[in-house]
């Protein structure tokens, strides 16, 4: 299996912290977004390459630090993915990154696990892997407490075997607390759906839009993050995430 890192936006939100640095690589409690995930991917078996996708503006950054890392975890293999884009204007969106890594580096006959760059989680996460392979998709799952914080992330319900019956984007009624993260694992004999996806002129950008239009197609199944989960949209998050991940640092 393959792991793609989806690390290609802008965070104008962020700006003046994103203007020279990509989100990413802006530390946490020490050490990089990006670092952060991959720690917590890094025990997963059977890790063929990881392919970071990333914009024109921050490609030579990310090759730089991809060189640093590997030199900690020496077992990793990493293709930095230039999309081409060069601001917010004509960048390719998540999907449209997803499908743009399959098709120029020809991976879709293996298995991909698509995780955000800045999608940030306390433990390890083998078991997701594992878990995976029981579906065609399977999303990644985390219970946020609060019905009215969903409101602002995806609302997710599920099947008694945890396969997804409804997704819906930004809820204006949820039913659960539960949202999907940006963590997803798609077999590969449902990648060329993505090219489906796309060629239909589906909207390309937010990944959660794929399992949205996947759900009623094919079998999507679920597994539910342990730990911490945080979502950095703001300066705000960011500081309290660095707060709350340094308990975390080993």
């Amino acid at each position: 299996m393959n792991i793609l890192i989806l690390a290609a936006g802008y965070a104008t939100r962020l700006y003046p912290l994103t203007e020279n640095k990509a989100k990413p690589l802006l530390e946490v409690a020490g050490k990089p977004m990006i670092e952060w995930v991959l720690d917590n991917l890094a025990p997963i078996p059977d890790i063929d390459r990881v392919y970071v996708v990333t914009n024109n503006k921050f490609a030579r950054a990310f090759e730089e630090w991809a060189v640093a890392y590997k030199a900690r975890q020496p077992k990793m293999e990493f293709t930095i993915v230039n999309d081409g884009s060069t601001s917010d204007s004509d960048k390719l969106g998540a999907i449209g990154d997803i499908h743009h890594v399959l098709k120029t580096q020809g991976i879709s006959h293996q298995d991909l696990l698509v995780v955000a760059g800045d999608n940030l989680f306390s433990q390890p996460v083998p078991e997701f892997a594992i878990a995976a392979k029981n579906h065609p998709a399977t999303l990644a799952l985390y219970d946020v407490g609060d019905l009215e914080a969903i409101r602002k992330y995806n609302n997710v319900s599920t099947d008694e075997h945890g396969v997804i019956t409804h997704f819906e984007e930004k809820p204006t009624n949820p039913t659960s607390t539960k949202t999907g993260i940006a963590l997803y694992y798609y077999r590969a004999d449902v990648l060329p759906l993505i090219d489906t996806y796309v060629k239909e002129g589906n909207n390309p950008d937010q990944p959660g839009r794929l399992i949205q239009w996947l759900y009623p197609r094919i079998q999507v199944g679920t597994w539910d993050v342990p730990g911490t989960w945080f979502d950095i949209g703001s300066k705000e998050t960011l500081v309290e995430a660095n707060e709350v991940f340094q308990k975390f640092v080993s």
